[in-house]
């Protein structure tokens, strides 16, 4: 009898331990009567409310490298939800269709921030998410969105693009940007105009905002992504250098903002 307890208590220890750590779970949640499949991340060996982290994918929509992100920010003891920008879990694999699905959530600025709020909202509702510690990072695509959630004056200690399109905002958008921003760009980035870094660059300095712009030589687009080039377009690379020092970089950024 006495063995038949142990046996028990030896299973039991190991399926709790088994089940502690990282969780992850779809998360539906609307935009008017657009429907998205967001997806949380989250330790639970970690008890009480920690930082949430919005994580935007790129223009491939809401896929596993999107997913993979944030469950590394779990693993790093916060809260992560990955929004799903384009409704219904869409992705795709085809540049031409994956352009035209980020250009028309691009077209109209106002609704874009709009449905990126929407995803924050949901990250705020959850238990394990303290609402006075909140950032965003977005990868191309997300990076441009997340830089539009700092614009529209969400409530955010800080926001991380990677490698992402640089907005140029409004003075009186400036003025209303709560985050300290850190952008991490490939040097070698060809689709990123210099002209647009410029503006991007020449109205945050003016308007007084917390920044910081990290350039990598060397580095192409896309440069965190392992299988970047997987797609054969040109000017898209993995750079390992860039990849790992602009993550430093941002564990950095939300260590000095929210303590931990």
């Amino acid at each position: 009898m006495l063995r038949t307890i142990s046996l028990f208590a030896c299973v039991w220890v190991w399926t709790a331990a088994v089940q502690a750590g990282l969780q992850t779970k779809k998360v539906t949640y609307k935009h008017g009567e657009l429907e998205c499949h967001g997806y949380l991340a989250w330790d639970d060996s970690i008890k009480g409310p920690r930082p949430g982290v919005l994580v935007v994918h790129e223009w491939w929509g809401l896929n596993e490298y999107a997913r993979s992100r944030a469950e590394q920010l779990a693993k790093l003891g916060y809260v992560a939800l990955a929004a799903d920008m384009y409704g219904e879990g869409k992705t795709t694999e085809h540049p031409q269709e994956a352009g035209q699905m980020a250009g028309k959530v691009r077209a109209n600025v106002e609704d874009w921030r709009k449905r990126a709020t929407a995803a924050l909202e949901v990250l705020k509702s959850q238990p394990q998410c303290d609402t006075t510690k909140l950032a965003a990072m977005g990868y191309c695509f997300g990076g441009s969105t997340v830089l539009q959630l700092a614009f529209s004056g969400a409530d955010l200690k800080a926001v991380v693009s990677f490698h992402g399109a640089l907005p140029t905002p409004k003075p009186e958008e400036v003025k209303q940007i709560k985050a300290t921003i850190l952008v991490c760009h490939g040097a070698d980035d060809s689709f990123i105009p210099e002209a647009a870094i410029k503006s991007f660059r020449d109205a945050l300095d003016k308007g007084g905002a917390k920044y910081e712009f990290v350039a990598y030589p060397g580095a192409r687009h896309s440069f965190t992504v392992p299988d970047a080039d997987k797609h054969g377009i040109d000017g898209i690379a993995y750079n390992k250098h860039a990849d790992e020092d602009s993550w430093k970089r941002m564990q950095a950024l939300f260590s000095a903002n929210f303590g931990k």
